[in-house]
């Protein structure tokens, strides 16, 4: 059910070789007030993306970076093949291409046009706001797994992958990153913001909420449900396969052929309250407040289980 990561691979290499020769300030642009790095978005992308028509059986995961998308990928593309074997009689193949690269406002203004050719269903991933998706997820009713984790390991998560990705700006310590995750200065915009917009669809029957916490604390279930939400069917084998092929272990190990030389920067170490190890009073008092100022009492706020996992 592992397809080849070519596409996935050349293109992460190749933004990384052009970012290595650029300076810092030059990393991100600006599209509609929102930052994006330079090597793997550009608006001429977005204006085409506009367009793109959105089938009602596509399988759509959103969530912001560093909260796992990369993880429940793998999850959704196993049981993609798995419903493609079940219904289409259609024999997954190893050595598959991956159509396309998976992230939707990431790629070439041809993608777009390709992906019209492609079968159903087709699996797409995107860390965009809600109203920066094409209207037609929406208006065409397509299913969206919305993937969200505790703010404070988001940001952890985030620091290291700036410090080891070239495409991304560095920071000298922690916390100016901080500073920056706190004022709006990272690429794709501002959690606490993308909580808040993604609220607003958290109870429309066409969105399923997942936390990274709660998959992490029962895989099997994680599994199940989101296959339940998207109408595919499974033996009491497959769930537990699918589990265990997406087990941060099993992803770490096959990591150089899935992600190529990306995956030992993507694959760091897939824990739980990894923020206590760089969070001061000061910061705390101060992620505490925005997070309630933004999603405290409301639908995805509670659903994150902030007292659980972000009280020090």
């Amino acid at each position: 059910m592992e397809k080849s990561r070519k596409k996935f691979t050349d293109l992460i290499d190749k933004a990384i070789a052009t970012a290595n020769t650029m300076d810092r300030d030059e990393l991100l642009f600006s599209y509609k007030g929102i930052l994006y790095p330079v090597t793997f978005c550009s608006t001429e992308v977005f204006r085409a993306m506009e367009s793109f028509e959105a089938r009602s059986d596509d399988v759509i995961l959103a969530g912001y970076p560093k909260s796992g998308t990369n993880w429940v990928g793998q999850i959704l593309n196993d049981l993609i093949a798995i419903f493609q074997m079940k219904t289409q009689n259609k024999e997954s193949n190893v050595n598959d291409e991956l159509e396309e690269f998976p992230y939707l406002e990431i790629g070439d203004i041809d993608k777009y046009k390709r992906m019209e050719n492609l079968p159903s269903p087709r699996f797409m991933c995107t860390h965009l706001l809600p109203e920066n998706l094409p209207r037609s997820i929406f208006k065409n009713k397509a299913k969206i797994l919305l993937l969200v984790r505790n703010p404070k390991d988001v940001a952890t998560s985030f620091y290291h992958f700036c410090n080891a990705m070239s495409p991304l700006p560095s920071y000298e310590t922690w916390d100016d990153f901080f500073i920056a995750f706190m004022t709006k200065k990272m690429p794709w915009g501002s959690y606490f913001e993308y909580l808040s917009e993604w609220n607003k669809y958290a109870a429309d029957e066409n969105v399923m909420t997942i936390t990274y916490e709660e998959l992490k604390e029962n895989p099997v279930l994680g599994v199940e449900n989101i296959a339940a939400f998207f109408g595919i069917s499974l033996t009491d084998e497959e769930l537990q396969s699918v589990a265990e092929r997406s087990s941060f272990k099993s992803m770490k190990k096959n990591s150089q052929k899935t992600h190529g030389a990306f995956g030992n920067v993507l694959f760091r170490k897939g824990g739980v309250n990894d923020w206590k190890n760089l969070f001061s009073e000061d910061q705390n008092e101060k992620m505490d407040k925005t997070f309630e100022e933004h999603v405290g009492g409301t639908k995805l706020g509670t659903k994150l289980k902030y007292e659980v996992y972000c009280k020090a």
